[in-house]
């Protein structure tokens, strides 16, 4: 409605239809035509022109046909300035209440600000009363250990004084009782000095009686001993007979204490010979007299049990090994039941590889009794070991069942006789073995074990009748074994229930296939002592079970030193190796 009225600044188009108006004229500049005398009021300056042409388009807009439309046009135009106002103010009234959250919200910091800082303050405070109570605490502290202090010291000082007075007194009561002693000694010193003076004589007038009493009944005792003496032995010499008696009893006596003591040592050897275990035997299934006499029951219970067992019985071997020491078992034992004459066995290969369990096995097997001796035995006797190697042969000779002599570590003693590093003792000892071993025996039977056969004289490879190689165990074996002792030290504990084992679930015949690949290389000894620290792991967890996890440690273990001790035997080898190699011509060898 405002271009209406003309109060629309921007002079904008009219409706369609109306006419358009020119625009009025411009005041005149000098103000109003009466002059500029007059005096101007507030309606000096108001223009009737935009009423007037108001007015007459007013009256154009009745007459034109757009009157309504243009009247429709004004209408929704205030409207929609209303509209706008309104939103303007609710934009104002919105603002404004954010402005009053803002002002909340700062107050509300503020506030909060306020707050910590007075917390901050009351905690400095707090914090500071708390350190001058310390302060205090510890004034009093110090006071009260300065007060203790000087307590004790005064305390220690009379302790001190009083120790002094009574050592004082002590000295006072030891100096008096000392010269006391001394006047007491004195005293009868002089006493007894002058009783001996005035007894002098006397004393001596008796030391002379006694002295010539003395004197008189020795020389009475040689008179009285020597006629005695010399009326006796001329009544012997007269007397023929007693002669003749006293010699022959004399010779007798001699000849009695001669035979005695000859006798005695023939029985002691034949004792020890036959009865008795010789020194270099280290472990024997033949009962001693000794054991008979102290145990009769379990030694006869022990004799009947024993039973023909066999040879392989325990014994995990490759198929081809099997076959060879099967064919030895038997025809062993066929020799034993005809009175035949043993054949001499060489066992070689790695440590652990059960040529021991194979030789205790086979006699046995054989019904006959074993005994174990050691090379290493041997050496240390010196100048003994010629005796005692014929003290196990003689010993060996008197068993009635037979008797399988096993030699463990055989190079050690049985060495080149040609080489310097042997002794005279131990040569000695040597040619009393070869000796003793010349010809084939129905009384025993001599089965030698060494890693290194090479290193035997030539006589002892020549008194050898069968060599058995005794290789580490293959795949096969290996599994076999595995299963062996996973049997003896695992499942039978657990399952017998008389022991604290128990054994968790998986697969065991996968999981000692599995070992067996793991263990490649290894003896049965080493996967024998793998079972036993299977048993020791259950033995030490605490509820007693044996878990797949705490078998994979122990065999990780296992290879782990398996591989070290090959590392050191590969080591030691390639230094013998290098102390054999000859030096390079025109080197000084000291």
């Amino acid at each position: 409605m405002s271009w209406l009225f003309g109060l629309n600044k921007g002079q904008p188009e009219p409706p369609p239809g109306l006419p358009v108006q020119p625009p009025p004229p411009p005041p005149p500049a000098g103000g109003s035509s009466s002059g500029g005398d007059k005096p101007k009021d507030k309606w000096s300056n108001f223009d009737p022109t935009g009423l007037e042409r108001a007015a007459q388009a007013a009256k154009e807009l009745d007459k034109s046909r757009h009157a309504k439309e243009a009247l429709d046009l004004a209408r929704m135009q205030e409207q929609t300035t209303q509209m706008e106002h309104q939103s303007k103010m609710k934009e104002y009234e919105a603002a404004v209440e954010q402005l009053k959250g803002e002002q909340i919200r700062i107050q509300g910091e503020e506030r909060r600000k306020t707050v910590n800082e007075e917390t901050k303050q009351h905690q400095a405070r707090a914090q500071y009363q708390d350190k001058l109570a310390r302060q205090r605490y510890e004034d009093q502290l110090r006071q009260q250990q300065a007060l203790n202090e000087e307590n004790l010291r005064k305390q220690e000082e009379s302790v001190q004084k009083q120790e002094a007075m009574r050592k004082a007194t002590i000295e006072h009561e030891m100096e008096l009782r000392h010269k006391n002693e001394l006047l007491r000694i004195e005293a009868e010193s002089k006493a007894r000095a002058r009783v001996e003076r005035e007894n002098a004589d006397i004393i001596r007038e008796q030391i002379r009686l006694k002295a010539a009493e003395h004197r008189q009944t020795v020389l009475e005792s040689i008179k009285t001993a020597g006629a005695v003496f010399g009326e006796g032995f001329r009544a012997f010499v007269s007397d023929w007979d007693k002669v003749t008696a006293t010699v022959a009893g004399l010779t007798l006596l001699a000849v009695g204490v001669y035979s005695a003591r000859n006798a005695t040592a023939v029985a002691g050897r034949y004792i020890e010979a036959r009865l008795g275990k010789p020194s270099l035997v280290r472990e024997t299934s033949r009962f001693t007299v000794g054991e008979a006499i102290k145990h009769p029951i379990k030694v006869t219970t022990k004799r009947l049990k024993s039973k023909p067992q066999d040879a392989l019985e325990g014994v995990v071997l490759s198929p081809s090994l099997e076959e060879r020491v099967r064919d030895i078992a038997i025809a062993t034992r066929n020799t034993r039941q005809n009175n035949g004459l043993y054949r001499n066995i060489l066992m070689y290969g790695p440590p652990g590889t059960g040529k021991t369990l194979f030789a205790k096995k086979l006699a046995m097997h054989s019904g006959m009794d074993y005994a174990i001796m050691t090379g290493g035995d041997v050496a240390p006797m010196g100048r003994d070991g010629v005796t005692a190697m014929h003290k196990v042969f003689d010993w060996a000779n008197t068993s009635r069942r037979g008797l399988l002599l096993f030699v463990d570590e055989a190079d050690a003693f049985l060495r080149k006789r040609s080489t310097e590093k042997i002794s005279e003792d131990l040569r000695a000892t040597l040619n009393a073995f070869l000796y003793r071993t010349g010809e084939q025996s129905n009384k025993f039977m001599m089965v030698l074990a060494s890693n290194q056969p090479e290193q035997f004289d030539w006589a002892i490879n020549d008194r050898i009748d069968e060599i058995v190689n005794f290789a580490l165990p293959g795949p096969e074996e290996r599994e076999r074994l595995v299963r062996l002792y996973f049997d003896k030290y695992v499942l039978e504990p657990a399952t017998g229930g008389r022991q604290r084992m128990k054994l968790a679930q998986f697969d065991y015949g996968k999981k000692c296939s599995e070992i067996a690949k793991r263990t490649d290389g290894m003896s049965g000894r080493e996967i024998s002592k793998l079972g036993v620290a299977w048993q020791a792991a259950a033995y030490s967890s605490e509820d007693g079970v044996l878990t797949e996890a705490m078998i994979d440690a122990r065999v990780d273990d296992a290879v782990k030193q398996h591989l070290q001790k090959m590392d050191w035997l590969h080591g030691d080898e390639e230094a013998q190796a290098k102390s054999l190699t000859p030096p390079p011509t025109g080197w000084n060898v000291c």
